[in-house]
């Protein structure tokens, strides 16, 4: 099962990753490990279909753990972040070139960091957001879904409020796509709650289409890459 990964809706063309941004100073940049509070922060206020989930889970840093700082750690090339213009991040995009070979690194690599912090597998049908949180983390066989084979890629984006409808989204999926491109990934997908209709209509925007995978509660995109 794909991953839900908000995303700001946001209108601008595409700039160079490392070029100051023209309406401020804000710039996509790499990720560095010194990104990782602003990141967790990122991740928590933007987790609620885009918008905050602060006070809804019992321990927050799970999402962090699970929708962002993995993909920094095993696909470092592939994070990128949007910098205010003084050093902090306020938005990024993470992704992975290689979907099934990430979730068995993230089984044997990742998750060794990360379960003693967070619940256990609740070993049943989850009930409520933590014990579905815990139930991701600890099932990573979940990204192994029928008909995402032509899309191996698949990535995380999100801004926070204030930094969204600017044309920052589009600069940091830039910076993804040009990436994967590179290295010939022939597609990339991503999974995103129905309900954020503002993420829809960013990546219809940028030529992602449905991939008819049914999900009561997820719909699943992917755009084809050249």
């Amino acid at each position: 099962m794909g991953a839900p990964s908000p995303a700001a809706a946001d209108q601008s063309p595409n700039q160079n990753p490392q070029s100051p941004d023209a309406a401020g100073a804000a710039f996509v940049r790499r990720y560095r490990t010194e990104d990782a509070g602003a990141v967790a922060e990122i991740c928590v206020r933007t987790a609620d279909a885009g918008q905050d989930a602060t006070g809804l889970y019992r321990d927050p840093s799970i999402l962090a753990d699970l929708f962002a700082l993995p993909y920094a750690a095993l696909d470092p090339e592939l994070a990128f972040v949007l910098d205010d213009g003084a050093g902090r991040a306020v938005g990024y995009v993470f992704g992975t070139a290689d979907t099934l070979r990430f979730a068995d690194r993230f089984r044997d690599e990742w998750l060794p960091l990360v379960r003693d912090r967070h619940d256990p597998d609740p070993g049943r049908a989850p009930q409520g957001p933590d014990e579905l949180m815990a139930w991701l983390l600890h099932h990573p066989e979940r990204f192994d879904m029928p008909g995402l084979a032509a899309y191996p890629a698949h990535m995380h984006i999100d801004l926070l409020p204030g930094h969204q409808r600017r044309g920052h989204g589009g600069k940091l999926l830039a910076a993804l796509l040009r990436e994967l491109t590179e290295r010939s990934v022939p597609g990339m997908h991503v999974g995103m709650l129905t309900a954020n209709k503002p993420a829809r209509a960013f990546y219809d925007r940028r030529g992602f289409h449905r991939i008819p995978i049914e999900d009561p509660e997820l719909t699943y995109l992917g755009i084809t890459l050249p």
